[in-house]
């Protein structure tokens, strides 16, 4: 599946640290903070705690992607498949989008982008209110963009 990657913007495996289920204004929701194993990236996310439980010292996969589609984003697709991009309705052909390979996904917009030192950033994005920040070397996060919007999906 090389054309998928290129809708993938970041992806590594979080162990969970802590979970924060006071000071969150929503019912449901939890805060999660964990440490990533590959790439040594630490992550703060608001998440529905009905619909994706979790625990401390639980290991999940999670994925940021620019669009649910299966195919690739830089002409990989062709004029047909592009008014598919909504791959999570239900069209009655039967397209499966990255969704089926996830437990949980939200889709929001990158709108903070902190430089932090010369190798260190974070990247803040909203999803409808429930809160993301990503920290580490910027070199895993280059195809994080500012203002873009981001898919994120995560799987136990």
């Amino acid at each position: 599946m090389a054309s998928t990657a290129s809708n993938i913007l970041f992806d590594d495996i979080f162990a969970i640290n802590a979970i924060d289920k006071e000071g969150i204004k929503f019912d449901r929701v939890s805060r999660l903070y964990a440490h990533s194993k590959n790439y040594e990236m630490d992550l703060t996310v608001d998440y529905n705690t009905e619909l994706f439980p979790l625990a401390v010292d639980q290991s999940f996969a999670l994925a940021l992607a620019s669009s649910l589609s299966r195919g690739g984003i830089d002409g990989a697709e062709d004029a047909a498949d592009d008014k598919d991009r909504d791959v999570w309705r239900p069209d009655g052909k039967g397209r499966r989008g990255l969704e089926e390979d996830y437990d949980y996904v939200m889709y929001g917009k990158v709108y903070k982008f902190d430089g932090g030192t010369a190798e260190i950033v974070t990247a803040y994005a909203s999803f409808g209110g429930l809160l993301m920040s990503l920290t580490g070397s910027f070199r895993h996060m280059t195809n994080i963009v500012l203002g873009d919007p981001v898919y994120i999906l995560l799987r136990k």
